[in-house]
């Protein structure tokens, strides 16, 4: 039986409907609103533990370093979107702290206060500091709309804490942060013991892509450091940027003696082989200065820091590369990752699908796309352990403010060397990472890839803590967006 025209375009309308309709709902539903609060973003996972009582809320910006102490060390650091000029003469269009980039060397000894005055003068999308790796308090971690709003053009914000983790550490925006990091706004920040580290020069490596090219401390390809025969020299080394930067030493043997900010136990001697550091992370190397005068430590093959007078010629890349599973001693945790009170499973996927009304192919954490991620939530004191999984086609660091986890194994083989605390873990495409850590941070912190495109792109979840709550907004008057 033949249809009749309008049949036809009945029939046709209907199909159409039939797709278009569910394609209206997903469109309809990834909306997000101008203003929210992230203790709204998803559902609340408290990892197999019965829910808390939240009746006595705590706003997160009360979590603050004692008030009564004076500082230590003090600053101000002005922020401004401007023509940079790098120490190589090079410019852009970008951001620059105190008139550079990057931003001023901060550097504390161990138990001392840090006080830091954030002006913006003329960043227009607002600007704030996250100090990346150290457990500041809760209200400090700079994460706009969360822990604080975005500071606008005349403002200025307060930072204070107790630099109580010695390590190399780092300061960047984390409002449009995936825009302004990569444009410049960001500097290193060192803490040391109070006994002193040991090393007869102590040098920085920050590695950051400006225009796409590396540098190293400012500086394109090369910077160079002073060192005699003999000396003992430790490299902080600073991976800015968004991927996982090799690194190796040409001209002597080395330990590394740290990574994002903790010491290793009993590390060894190392020839031979490359070290991999995550975006975000850091890894400090030591070695003695040999007879000749010079090392060099490679940061990928187009920059180096060159350690003494003379040169050395750069190798390649080495093929081998140390494996922190299983290098250095074992030493006690400090707790029972056996006995864990919560335990989380953070899934990485990714499929199409809209993201705030746009079509795309968007990160998922376990099978949802943001706003709808888990918030894991804990309580004050509980061991936490924490399954990552990557099936998501990408490599991604992970960060998770506000704490260091200990890895307990990759891919089911267990950790046998030093622990290995991160607080930046490069989980590629295919692995499992089993973590642990202390909840012993009260606040609500970020938990995010820092390929900061991606976290833009939705890969961002949330640590909160039952019996705290946050005043501050995504979006709103003041254009909080952390990523």
């Amino acid at each position: 039986m033949r249809l009749s025209r309008r049949a036809k375009t009945l029939v046709a309308v209907a199909a159409a409907v039939a797709v278009i309709a569910p394609v209206a709902w997903f469109w309809q539903a990834s909306l997000v609103p101008d203003a929210y609060s992230v203790a709204d973003m998803g559902r609340h996972d408290h990892g197999g533990h019965a829910p808390g009582g939240d009746a006595s809320t705590v706003p997160v910006d009360e979590l603050t370093a004692p008030d009564d102490r004076e500082a230590d060390v003090r600053l101000t650091l002005t922020a401004a979107q401007e023509r940079v000029t790098l120490a190589s003469g090079r410019d852009f269009d970008g951001y620059t702290l105190n008139g550079s980039s990057p931003g001023p060397e901060i550097r504390a000894v161990q138990g001392q206060l840090v006080e830091v005055v954030l002006e913006n003068a003329s960043v227009p999308d607002g600007v704030t500091l996250h100090w990346h790796g150290v457990d500041v308090p809760g209200a400090m971690d700079g994460a706009a709309g969360v822990t604080q709003d975005a500071v606008g053009v005349g403002e200025s914000f307060t930072y204070r804490f107790v630099a109580d983790q010695a390590g190399t550490f780092w300061y960047h925006s984390h409002q449009v942060s995936h825009e302004q990091v990569l444009g410049g706004l960001l500097g290193p920040l060192v803490i040391t013991p109070a006994a002193g580290t040991g090393a007869d020069v102590d040098a920085l490596a920050l590695a950051h892509l400006y225009g796409g090219r590396r540098t190293v401390n400012g500086r394109d390809g090369e910077d160079r450091v002073a060192a005699e025969a003999g000396d003992t020299v430790r490299v902080r080394v600073v991976n800015t940027d968004f991927g996982v930067m090799p690194v190796w030493v040409d001209g002597a043997p080395f330990r590394l003696a740290a990574v994002d900010g903790t010491d290793l136990h009993g590390p060894p001697e190392i020839e031979g082989k490359g070290v991999e550091v995550a975006a975000g992370g850091r890894g400090d190397l030591v070695f003695v200065m040999p007879e000749s005068g010079a090392v060099r430590v490679n940061l990928s093959a187009s920059a180096a820091l060159l350690v003494g007078e003379g040169s050395v010629e750069a190798s390649a890349p080495p093929d081998d590369v140390l494996d922190l599973l299983h290098y250095g001693s074992p030493a006690p945790l400090g707790f029972d990752p056996a006995s864990a009170d919560r335990e989380f499973a953070f899934g990485i996927g990714r499929r199409p699908g809209f993201l705030d009304g746009k079509p795309g192919f968007w990160w998922t954490v376990n099978g949802a796309m943001a706003p709808e991620v888990p918030m894991f939530t804990v309580a004050y004191g509980d061991v936490v352990r924490m399954r990552i999984t990557n099936d998501s086609g990408e490599a991604h660091p992970m960060h998770l403010h506000g704490h260091h986890a200990v890895v307990l194994a990759r891919d089911g083989v267990a950790a046998t060397g030093s622990p290995w605390w991160v607080d930046s873990l490069e989980v590629r495409d295919g692995e499992t990472f089993e973590i642990a850590f202390v909840a012993d941070n009260p606040g609500i912190w970020m938990d995010h890839c820092h390929n900061l495109p991606h976290a833009a792109e939705g890969l961002v979840a949330h640590l909160n803590y039952e019996g705290v709550g946050t005043p501050f907004l995504i979006g709103g008057p003041h254009g909080n967006h952390p990523e």
